[in-house]
């Protein structure tokens, strides 16, 4: 019996080579089975041409990267009373790679070299357009005038990114076609010499109890806490709040402070900030290693303390700590 199931597997054997039809292989792979996606298709290549049609400057290609820069060489800039050219560190970029996304063309990121009566209409400018503001944090010690560096990011078409950036950087250049020199200061009346800063009007708009000092006034509101690298716990009384101090008088005010947002938070936060002419000075991490991570962004105001107030309080409901 055992003889007949053998010769009867070697004649199927047989009449299969005969047909043309080799037996599979172990070695060779199997076709997709009904229903099965093939693998999506590589993104395509940059466009030299569209980056530079829609920035306006002339491109260079490494490694599929698509970059372009501005060196900022029209103001001098002294760091440790040495004058520094753009070479070593004063040239605003931006880098364009095939996005992964299904319909999106682009990812950019970018690094803009700023002045401090730049930032904030860059700031607008890119927020408007679409792009993520990341970082704003300086470079350098003993520079005269102070230098900036806002982070940028974004996902989209190549056409909308690079329009992006070319408005940031218009911006910047807007400011300096009016003034060559940068501002030494923020437009506006001095404060007055003594403080008078009414707290009960802050407390009624953040709702909360604040410490009062010398005419000043300062609130500070905790947010759910966050998990540290060594897994405890941390919170308000470990510096994972957000706060906003006044000072001047009730007509004439200034008020900086401190928001602490989770990555989400960030850009809702920003636009709200700037919508309201509040000036974010810096955007970076305090810690490593914490779940889930925070941000903190530093803000600087002018104008009457209730309007103040009311936008610091309007930026904050958009954080779980405003809830």
């Amino acid at each position: 019996m055992m003889k007949k199931v053998v010769i009867g597997m070697a004649l199927l054997l047989a009449s299969a080579c005969d047909k043309g039809t080799p037996p599979p292989s172990p070695d060779t792979p199997s076709s997709p089975t009904a229903g099965s996606t093939a693998p999506p298709p590589a993104p395509a290549a940059m466009d030299p041409a569209a980056v530079e049609a829609a920035t306006g400057l002339k491109p260079e290609v490494t490694d599929g990267v698509v970059r372009v820069s501005f060196p900022r060489n029209e103001v001098k800039v002294e760091v440790d009373r040495w004058t520094m050219p753009p070479f070593m560190g004063l040239t605003s970029w931006a880098g364009f790679t095939p996005g992964k996304a299904p319909g999106v063309e682009a990812m950019v990121m970018g690094d803009l070299v700023l002045f401090e009566d730049e930032v904030s209409d860059a700031m607008s400018a890119a927020l408007g357009s679409g792009l993520q503001v990341t970082a704003l944090h300086n470079h350098f010690f003993f520079d005269k005038p102070k230098v900036y560096f806002m982070h940028i990011e974004g996902e989209g078409s190549v056409d909308t990114l690079g329009k992006g950036v070319k408005g940031a950087l218009d911006a910047a250049k807007t400011i300096r076609a009016k003034s060559p020199e940068p501002a030494p200061g923020f437009a506006g009346a001095p404060l007055p010499a003594t403080n008078s800063i009414d707290g009960a009007k802050v407390e009624a708009v953040f709702g909360v109890k604040g410490a009062a000092k010398d005419g000043m006034y300062k609130v500070t509101i905790g947010r759910p806490a966050t998990n540290a690298a060594c897994g405890c716990q941390i919170g308000k009384a470990m510096g994972v709040n957000t706060w906003a101090a006044f000072a001047g008088a009730d007509d004439n005010a200034v008020v900086d402070g401190d928001f602490a947002v989770t990555e989400d938070e960030l850009q809702p936060v920003l636009k709200s900030l700037r919508g309201d002419g509040i000036h974010v000075v810096a955007i970076h991490h305090h810690m490593v290693g914490e779940q889930p991570r925070i941000l903190f962004l530093h803000y600087w105001g002018r104008g009457t303390a209730a309007a103040l107030a009311t936008s610091v309080k309007k930026a904050l409901n958009l954080t779980k700590a405003g809830g």
